[in-house]
């Protein structure tokens, strides 16, 4: 098979979320808030999903949460520019907590994005084979605390069919180096990208705490 031919989803994701911190961290736009587009940041968001679906079961229901709102937002993006548009139009017409708003998709969003920094950010720390410690750890942090018992439960019980780290980069196409690096190029730009979200939301008086 031609090296070059194969799938490389963590390749893709750590330069699409590369390309948006940039953008965010650009030096003439460090005086006033930036602007940044809602259909790269979608694209970006859903080049995310396989590497939930690679997780199994233990993560199905963030899959599932996760897709259907990036889908959201990606069809916003045909009709709205940046993610600052979108937050205005939600709060002009009083609905960012209401089910199915933009905005709360995208603090949803966010959230699986977090998850997903913790997670690798964890994995970089083990020398261990096993995803169980690291997952739950990303789990406890970032969604446990929105999630009722039957949820926490569920998962917990899911967190015993995760695949070892071996099997993660096998159907990522990754080897133990070049994983590395994309999952710390992800980190990295990530860390970026959800400050500047939280941000978005802080400084409108939204919160992020629902």
């Amino acid at each position: 098979m031609d090296p070059n031919n194969v799938e490389r989803p963590l390749r893709k994701i750590s330069e699409a979320f590369n390309n948006i911190a940039n953008s965010i961290n650009s030096p003439q736009q460090q005086e006033q808030e930036v602007e940044l587009e809602l259909a790269p940041f979608s694209h970006a968001c859903s080049l995310v999903s396989p590497l939930f679906r690679c997780l199994g079961i233990a993560f199905k229901f963030a899959e599932m949460d996760y897709v259907a709102k990036v889908n959201d937002l990606c069809e916003t993006s045909k009709s709205i520019s940046t993610l600052q548009v979108m937050m205005e139009k939600d709060i002009a017409d009083d609905c960012v907590r209401k089910a199915g708003s933009h905005t709360r998709n995208l603090l949803r969003v966010k959230r699986g994005l977090d998850m997903v920094r913790v997670l690798f950010h964890q994995i970089l720390a083990s020398q261990d084979n096993s995803l169980k410690n690291p997952a739950s750890k990303a789990y406890g942090q970032v969604f446990s605390p929105y999630h009722g018992w039957a949820i926490r439960k569920a998962v917990a019980a899911g967190m015993y069919a995760l695949p070892t780290k071996a099997q993660l980069l096998q159907k990522l196409n990754e080897d133990e180096v070049s994983a590395r690096t994309e999952m710390q190029n992800y980190v990295t730009a990530c860390t970026i990208i959800v400050m500047y979200i939280d941000k978005l939301f802080q400084s409108r008086e939204l919160g992020t705490d629902w």
